[in-house]
């Protein structure tokens, strides 16, 4: 992705600077290795108190399976089943889950787009699910396949964004029943990023590894992860036949499923921090050990989806101090499991790209990086308590996350000896700005970001007194104007559009 610099200049020198900027070819980066220390809110005896709360939930409440199959495997397994209620030993479910592995590499169609996640490896990824698109004009509206196409060549292009995504947006201009094919389509053709699997029926979720067998070969899909895909659970203590039907496919394919409690704190869990973490470690880790039913040693990510919930209205809210101790609080536990975890990352419920957008967003994603989440979804475009998906917030929060990754790696210790020299020639008084050292490093040192207006007045008045939404419209027209496919092999093109032909022709004319 190229990046480009909105900002007027004024000078001979300050204009070289800027095209040296905006001509640079800037490379996919890695997954963040993280540099900072972990923030544990808990001693080691109250950790396993909640954890012990856990497994009170688990082995005397139980939590429903509603679906046949997934009863009939934990009868087997030795759980205490009751109608749909399953009632988890915690030694069958501690021995269930320590078969999911610690580390999932998610392979791309692009070699070198492959990452790794868990222990200190994070990635992050764009927003999921919005019905709407906040446009290039600024408004609101219905998603379509176009937008959808538009937002995966976007996610290709964002250097911090590690996998295409999944549902970026809702196409509502197609069918329910065809709709993931063409989104599967998308984001295999517009990017070769790894991407996210549909999970909205069995059939779906079947589509979707027979389009990834079509790209990578059965044999390498049946052996390594190349998708990651989202079980919800319905919170509270429901797994549902829609999303196991969905886990049972991904697992037994050996791709790779985020166990997703959807909390709203104080409405679908009780109305404490520790007790509605205690209540989604119950259910995720209840989805964990059922993938490892299905086939031992599934890649499974654990995790959840986070808002606190407005007493005055009812309404999800993002960014308070609670949500950021409850993704404190879900690390600490994932490193007790030794499992990969994810949580959101740039949310918010504000409606624009407005100052509570912005403040919501950082505040959410600065207690996701504190707490160290290996994936990190919806940190690209999320407005409106992910019902829309922005096109100016989403090149905006990408800047963001070029920042949040060289945050969250750390200081580079060994070049403080190095800077000792720049220091020893610079008389008391004068400045570094000329010394060999700020030449050889003023471009390396500091971040600076293109889409955060630093001129004087003067200057952002002339140049057209943009505000940070029209600048970050402005950057996504560029970004698809600019935007090169990436080569896909014209054979594999081929074959999955006859497979999506074939596929809409047997699915028919249904509309649900």
């Amino acid at each position: 992705m190229r990046i480009y610099n909105s900002m007027s200049a004024r000078s001979g020198g300050r204009d070289a600077r800027q095209k040296m900027r905006s001509d640079r070819s800037v490379t996919f980066m890695p997954p963040m290795d993280r540099g900072l220390p972990y923030m544990d809110l808990l001693s080691a005896d109250e950790l396993l108190r909640l954890h012990d709360n856990s497994m009170q939930v688990l082995e005397e409440i139980g939590i429903e399976f509603r679906d046949d199959e997934a009863i009939a495997l934990w009868r087997s397994a030795g759980a205490h089943v009751t109608d749909q209620r399953v009632r988890i030993g915690r030694n069958l479910l501690m021995d269930l889950v320590a078969k999911a592995p610690e580390y999932i590499t998610i392979h791309a169609r692009n070699p070198s787009r492959t990452v790794t996640i868990g222990g200190r490896k994070t990635i992050f990824t764009p927003a999921y699910g919005s019905p709407n698109v906040l446009d290039l004009e600024g408004k609101r509206r219905n998603a379509t396949v176009a937008d959808f196409v538009n937002f995966a060549k976007l996610a290709y292009q964002a250097p911090a964004m590690h996998m295409t995504g999944g549902v970026l947006c809702e196409p509502m201009d197609i069918a329910v029943p065809k709709r993931h094919l063409h989104m599967n389509y998308s984001l295999i053709r517009y990017s070769d990023k790894p991407f996210m699997g549909a999970v909205t029926s069995r059939e779906r979720a079947e589509d979707t590894v027979a389009m990834a067998k079509i790209v990578f070969g059965d044999e390498f899909v049946h052996n390594n992860t190349v998708m990651v895909s989202i079980a919800n659970c319905n919170s509270p203590l429901v797994w549902d036949s829609t999303m196991l039907d969905a886990v049972k496919v991904y697992a037994a394919s050996n791709q790779a499923i985020l166990f997703t409690p959807f909390v709203l704190a104080g409405a679908s869990t009780p109305a404490s921090t520790l007790a509605a973490v205690a209540q989604l470690n119950a259910e995720a880790l209840a989805g964990i050990a059922f993938a490892q039913l299905v086939r031992p040693g599934a890649p499974a990510i654990y995790g959840q989806w986070l808002a606190t919930v407005s007493m005055k209205s009812g309404a999800p809210m993002a960014g308070t101090p609670e949500i950021c101790h409850m993704n404190m609080l879900v690390g600490q536990l994932a490193r007790h499991y030794k499992l990969p975890w994810r949580c959101s990352g740039m949310c918010t419920s504000s409606k624009l790209v407005d100052a509570q957008a912005g403040y919501e967003a950082a505040r959410n994603m600065y207690g996701v990086l504190i707490a160290g989440a290996n994936f990190v979804l919806s940190s690209t475009g999320y407005l409106e308590a992910a019902l829309t998906q922005s096109y100016s917030k989403f090149m905006l929060d990408a800047e963001q996350m070029v920042m949040f990754h060289k945050l969250g790696q750390g200081l580079v210790k060994s070049e403080l000896d190095e800077t000792l020299d720049a220091i020893r020639q610079s008389e008391p008084g004068s400045h570094y700005l000329g010394t060999e050292h700020t030449l050889k490093n003023f471009e390396k040192a500091f971040f600076v970001p293109d889409l955060m207006n630093h001129d004087s007045y003067e200057q952002w008045n002339f140049a057209g007194a943009k505000d940070a939404d029209t600048r970050g419209r402005d950057a996504a027209e560029r970004a698809l104007r600019e935007y090169q496919v990436p080569p896909l092999d014209e054979a594999i093109d081929e074959e999955l559009l006859d497979f999506m032909k074939r596929r809409e022709l047997a699915i028919g004319e249904a509309v649900l």
